[in-house]
């Protein structure tokens, strides 16, 4: 399970969210590419979310990266309707 530190609107679509690692193991980022994820607000409300690709300006991602930090930036696209995710969600895989 992931934490949202921060959410941004990517600059061409999407959104950039930074992850930190809070329990589990750290999946493979060859895993989170393309995949699905389940956003869950603090009030209970969910969105699903699609991994696009990883935003670079925190570092190249890799899984040394993430098993090591614990802290990984993802390009999503949001599917379906409601709020935007945003800080303190919990993202899951699907």
């Amino acid at each position: 399970m992931f934490r949202v530190l921060d959410a941004m609107d990517a600059p061409h679509s999407g959104r950039i969210l930074r992850l930190r690692l809070q329990s589990g193991e750290a999946p493979s980022i060859r895993s989170l590419k393309g995949s699905e994820l389940i956003a869950t607000s603090p009030s209970g409300q969910q969105r699903r979310v699609r991994v696009k690709g990883f935003a670079l300006f925190g570092g190249k991602p890799s899984d040394g990266r993430l098993a090591r930090t614990g802290r990984l930036d993802v390009h999503v696209d949001e599917i379906g309707g409601g709020d935007p995710v945003g800080l303190r969600w919990e993202v899951t895989p699907a």
